[in-house]
């Protein structure tokens, strides 16, 4: 994990200058209001397409600078903004040039790996990164940790998972740690019987039981992929091979994951559902600010229950271990066919279990050099979906 060492904000200094990079999605929606409730200066807030909200948002939090993905918005953003003085850009240029503006802390919510690029910039500019994007490290980790170790930038987890195991992973005795255990709720499909699975359409996979989340993330949440992309990152993030990561499905989400000790002791982390924790965690460290969530009584949820995962249920969750494995181009292409093949579910042009068999497929079919560069990264992301559409074309 890259934790740089940081002077604490003294009493009087100015404000903290921050940044998001996907404010109009759930975790961009919760960072601007958590942000609205203490003492900041926005820098740059980007969105892909939602130019109603972002511009709504500018004009409470008056950044420099507003950017939409999407450069056939960029009429709507300037009707929208033209009278605020706020500098306003369109295209993938201008994502990087967001990302790249100096501030303090940068929240990295781009969804997909249409983040890295973005993400980058705000890693090679020295930021603290509050990471709530996991494609990032998938696909390109070793190329991302160089970069915070050249730019001396410090690299905080968002997703709630990862941000529970760096509140109780004990850095400076890493040799004592055994084991780490992500935590996942199962998604809605956990008790659903197998034969029926296939049957699953777009509409019940993104009706998420706990979790309030986009379209993309909550259909990995019910294959289970979102889980093997966070195997993938606790890899990269904490510096433990994959035979030391376990997954444990806990319907709850009350403890969002754990780190096993020598000497027995398993530590964990709790808290009632709400990504607004872990975001304000990040965008306070190393101290802590006051969130508007709803207060965890153990009274009240009753018990606390856990199970193995079903591999037969959730294929999605050994693919992410075999590509792991494999290391090299492979997580590049497990996360480029998901993309794939979640893009095609959701149109209603494959089936539910098609989504791992495409990933499958691809991964089979691959044979592709180890990227070293963020152009091999983005070519090899290319060519992995050029692979994944041309395997859906062939059925």
């Amino acid at each position: 994990m890259a934790i740089a060492a940081r002077a604490e904000r003294k009493p009087g200094a100015a404000p903290k200058r921050v940044s998001i990079l996907g404010s109009t999605g759930s975790i961009g929606v919760a960072t601007v209001e958590l942000i609205e409730r203490g003492d900041f200066e926005v820098v740059a807030m980007t969105a892909n397409t939602n130019v109603a909200l972002l511009a709504a948002q500018a004009r409470r939090l008056r950044p420099q600078m507003v950017v939409v993905g999407d450069e056939s918005r960029f009429g709507a953003l300037k009707a929208l903004l033209s009278d605020t003085g706020i500098e306003l850009a369109a295209g993938p240029e201008a994502l990087v040039e967001a990302g790249a503006r100096r501030a303090d802390w940068v929240m990295a919510a781009i969804v997909g790996a249409a983040g890295l690029p973005a993400t980058l910039a705000a890693v090679t500019q020295g930021a603290v990164v509050a990471l709530a994007n996991k494609e990032v490290l998938v696909c390109a980790g070793d190329l991302v940790l160089a970069a915070v170790a050249n730019s001396g930038a410090t690299l905080l987890p968002v997703d709630s998972e990862h941000n529970a195991i760096f509140q109780v992973f004990d850095f400076d005795n890493r040799e004592a740690i055994e084991r780490i255990v992500l935590t996942a709720s199962g998604g809605p499909f956990r008790e659903l019987p197998l034969d029926e699975m296939s049957t699953v359409t777009p509409a019940q996979a993104i009706a998420h039981p706990i979790w309030n989340m986009g379209p993309k993330i909550s259909v990995d949440s019910a294959t289970m992929m979102n889980k093997g992309l966070e195997l993938i990152e606790a890899h990269y993030l904490f510096g433990l091979g994959e035979e030391r990561i376990e997954v444990l499905v806990h319907p709850e989400s009350v403890i969002h994951s754990m780190v096993g000790y020598a000497d027995g002791s398993m530590l964990a982390q709790l808290a009632s559902p709400d990504m607004r924790t872990p975001i304000a965690h990040t965008l306070a460290w190393p101290r802590r600010m006051k969130a508007p969530v709803p207060r965890l009584d153990l009274g009240a949820v009753g018990r606390l229950t856990f199970e193995a995962p079903d591999d037969a249920r959730f294929p999605a969750l050994s693919l992410a271990r075999q590509a792991l494995r494999s290391s090299g181009a492979a997580p590049t292409i497990l996360n480029a066919a998901n993309e794939v093949a979640v893009d095609a579910f959701l149109a209603g042009r494959i089936g539910f279990m098609d989504i791992s068999r495409t990933v499958a497929g691809v991964l089979a079919e691959a044979s592709f050099p180890r990227p070293a560069t963020l152009d091999d990264v983005l070519g090899l992301d290319s060519l992995a979906r050029r692979t994944a559409r041309d395997l859906l074309r062939r059925g």
